[in-house]
């Protein structure tokens, strides 16, 4: 402890320490390892570019972007050989074992006005079944379908790593073989005032901050999850974050795409709804695919349409990617700093205790402290031969992130059902829906049954009797 304050003090910290003598000893012990865990060379780095920017480059940078090319969804009746290929590609790779789902969770459900982690929440229409409890299936299916064992990886937070684990246990891992599934804890950074200082939260704890879902990548490196990936032969990282229960978390196109162009990064984009919606957008700069946040696109090119009327930059970004093994292991573990995922500074209020000892409040109006984080998407100008293949938003993106409005539980559960509905109607089945595809009965299918439309054809032609669809039906 003794040297730990040490090296605190000789980076200008020693205040995380104020209160330290005043302690007992299980605060001490919480507080040391707290502050153990914190990479001061770093930080002290992120301190200086948060208070001393470097001088904006992004003049320029308007004038040079271009929207980024993707493969477009072919017509629904046309059977596009380059997705068949694809298709058949990527079974071999799910057969051969060479692809884990990774699962970024590290998030509570405040903002749905939920207590607990975000993956335990309910959020199908019927049974209520959880975010986790859907991929799980969906992971199981995938395992039958292609006689294989996915490894699932869920990244968790120090917040919400304990509920998570105790919640997979008492479901007994909702039949997954619980040697297949592995936790791993996202990495925290601390929040550091206007005058560069670590605050604390409480007199025996510092104010730390999840480091973003580009963390991922290096809790994916830290944890030796990417080594346990190399020893069983897995190569291929299907992301996804666990707000998005359309999601399809495995998905053999996707995949062949990625192998077949010899891709380091490949992503799934979907045309934006409309210059306002709160998602990245694929942009070309210098010869290279990034991702604009759509905070920071220039409005003038927000809003440019091209000869069709449609956006110029539509192709929005909803955090669906494949990430090669070792390119990830590589990006995390290089010391070219050219070469890093870079971090983003942002001005937060984060609520600190005082030189006194009392906890002062941060008016949200008036951030009072900076926070730092990393990006997956900025991996992205890194890699080789990075591919973007288009999605059908009804098909794969309704995030569950607010508790009422856009991107609420409702607005998901609908559009859940419009899934269902459409899989029955192209079953043949007579379904009563509203202008928007909504059906008049409330029912589920589970991902066991079928978790794409032809897949609910073969399913349901294989049943022995041909029940209506009615309310509060379970198709499982």
């Amino acid at each position: 402890m003794e040297e730990l304050r040490k090296q605190f003090a000789e980076f200008g910290q020693d205040q995380v320490f104020h209160f330290y003598d005043e302690l007992s000893r299980p605060e001490k012990e919480n507080l040391g390892k707290q502050a153990s865990e914190i990479d001061l060379p770093e930080v002290s780095k992120l301190i200086g570019q948060a208070i001393h920017p470097p001088t904006p480059q992004r003049d320029s940078v308007p004038e040079q972007l271009a929207p980024a090319d993707f493969t477009p969804l072919p017509p629904k009746e046309v059977r596009d050989p380059r997705w068949i290929q694809a298709r058949q590609t990527g079974e071999e790779a799910l057969r051969a074992g060479r692809v884990c789902a990774f699962t970024v969770a590290g998030g509570q459900g405040t903002r749905l006005g939920f207590s607990g982690p975000k993956g335990t929440f309910g959020v199908t229409p019927v049974l209520k079944k959880s975010l986790f409890q859907v991929f799980a299936e969906k992971i199981i299916a995938a395992n039958q379908r292609f006689e294989t064992s996915i490894p699932w990886y869920i990244l968790t937070s120090a917040i919400n790593h304990g509920e998570t684990t105790a919640f997979f246990e008492s479901f007994d891992f909702f039949g997954l073989d619980r040697e297949r599934v592995h936790f791993l804890v996202q990495g925290l950074l601390p929040a550091v005032d206007e005058n560069g200082k670590i605050l604390l939260a409480e007199k025996d704890s510092i104010a730390l901050s999840p480091d973003g879902h580009g963390g991922s990548l290096r809790a994916l490196v830290r944890s030796g999850a990417i080594d346990r990936m190399e020893a069983e032969g897995t190569d291929i990282i299907s992301y996804f974050q666990v707000d998005n229960p359309l999601v399809r978390c495995i998905d053999p196109a996707f995949i062949g795409f990625h192998l077949l162009e010899k891709s380091q990064f490949s992503s799934k984009a979907l045309p934006k709804s409309s210059p306002e919606e709160k998602v990245g957008v694929f942009c070309r700069h210098n010869h290279k695919s990034i991702v604009i946040e759509y905070s920071d696109l220039p409005e003038p090119l927000k809003n440019k349409r091209d000869e069709k009327g449609d956006l110029k930059f539509r192709g929005g970004s909803i955090a669906i990617h494949l990430l090669d093994r070792d390119f990830v292991g590589g990006l995390i573990s290089r010391s070219d700093a050219g070469r890093q995922l870079p971090f983003h500074i942002a001005r937060k209020a984060v609520d600190f205790v005082d030189t006194n000892g009392v906890k002062q409040t941060a008016d949200p109006r008036k951030p009072n402290a900076f926070k730092f984080e990393m990006f997956v998407f900025d991996a992205l100008p890194f890699a080789e031969n990075p591919v973007i293949i288009e999605t059908a938003r009804e098909d794969e993106f309704s995030p569950v992130k607010n508790d009422v409005g856009a991107d609420s539980i409702e607005t998901s559960r609908n559009d859940q059902l419009r899934q269902f509905a459409r899989w029955v109607r192209a079953a043949g089945i007579e379904l009563e829906t509203d202008k928007t595809g909504l059906p008049s009965v409330n029912f589920e299918v589970s991902p066991l049954f079928a978790d794409t439309k032809e897949q609910f054809i073969q399913s349901w032609n294989q049943l022995a009797y041909q029940p209506e669809i009615t309310e509060g039906l379970v198709l499982a």
